[in-house]
């Protein structure tokens, strides 16, 4: 799966709109192999981005957990930690 694509379900705060686009663009990305479609496939690959945002954020909201909300900065900082160990 593609690297960019992080978790976002269970943080506080909760995931922007920006980054369920994001992680959707990416996604579709991977899928067509393109960064950036031609002219003639433009319309199919902003309509992919916008239908797997929509779902992607229905899933958000309808699921469900007992754990504590992840905070953020944390998760991002063991995600630097790690990233550090591995290329040092």
């Amino acid at each position: 799966m593609c690297r960019n694509i992080k978790t976002l379900f269970n943080f506080d705060p909760p995931a922007t709109e920006d980054e369920v686009r994001d992680a959707a663009l990416q996604f579709v990305r991977k899928l067509s192999g393109t960064t950036r479609p031609s002219k003639q496939n433009q319309h199919a690959f902003d309509h992919a981005v916008e239908a797997i945002a929509a779902s992607a954020r229905e899933l958000l909201d309808s699921l469900e957990t007992t754990q504590h909300p992840r905070n953020r900065e944390e998760v991002a900082a063991k995600a630097k930690a790690r990233s550090a160990l591995r290329f040092a």
